[in-house]
């Protein structure tokens, strides 16, 4: 896809938290450590793509480079793509910290990011998709198509809702963050499904068919966060 058109979506400035900000991704790890374990769930997803020494991943939203520091300790080559240089340069410091090389990192987002190698085995985005309105997400996932191997398979974790119920359900997520991490994560909830872009789970479903992918595993927790397993046809 071309970076330069005139009307491309600025994934570099994206609506929601400023992770561009030095203070809020210094931050980042401990309040998401509220209501999840990064790196046991880091792990979880190695896991279940079977990723090995030799490997080749693409992290896209890399963030503060939890999962491409894990996936580097398994052998596997990583490219860490986020759009935030704050979050790059806290993933490089914690690359470091973790003694890991293999990784990559590339300041670009799913619409700009380029490949460095041909085809990879497997592509990985977690919290970050829906920083994309919907068609964008479309362009984004026909571009991971193309990345991957025949047989190569995306993982996605994201705020992904079921429409049954859904503003009930989404009143009750916002309660559960309260509990977990104060008003903090109270007014980040909100402000997600007040300016963010996640997406009903029959667009996504839509969404990835068309991109060429079969969806292997699927499963919506509480009707909002959403775990997709698909393989490249």
């Amino acid at each position: 896809m071309q970076s330069h058109l005139s009307w491309q979506y600025d994934e570099f400035n994206a609506v929601g938290r400023d992770y561009g900000s030095p203070s809020e991704v210094d931050v980042y790890d401990s309040s998401h450590a509220d209501f999840r374990d990064i790196k046991a769930e880091s792990i979880r997803v190695l896991d279940t793509l079977g990723i090995k020494r030799g490997d080749a991943v693409i992290d896209f939203g890399s963030g503060t480079g939890t999962f491409s520091v894990e996936a580097a300790k398994r052998g596997a080559r990583v490219y860490a793509v986020d759009v935030s240089e704050a979050m790059l340069a806290r993933a490089k410091a914690k690359a470091g910290e973790e003694g890991v090389s293999g990784i990559r990192f590339h300041h670009a987002g799913f619409l700009t990011y380029e490949p460095t190698e041909d085809l990879v085995d497997a592509v990985v985005t977690i919290y970050s998709f829906h920083h994309l309105p919907d068609f964008w997400k479309g362009i984004a996932l026909k571009r991971i198509h193309r990345m991957l191997k025949p047989g190569g398979r995306l993982y996605m974790h994201d705020v992904i809702i079921e429409e049954p119920c859904a503003l009930e359900n989404v009143a009750l997520f916002i309660n559960k963050q309260e509990k977990a991490g104060g008003d903090f994560l109270r007014e980040d909830a909100e402000g997600h499904f007040r300016d963010e872009f996640s997406t009903y789970d029959w667009v996504m479903d839509g969404l990835l068919a068309r991109a060429g992918f079969s969806i292997t595993d699927k499963h919506i927790e509480g009707g909002i966060l959403g775990t997709y397993l698909c393989t490249k046809n």
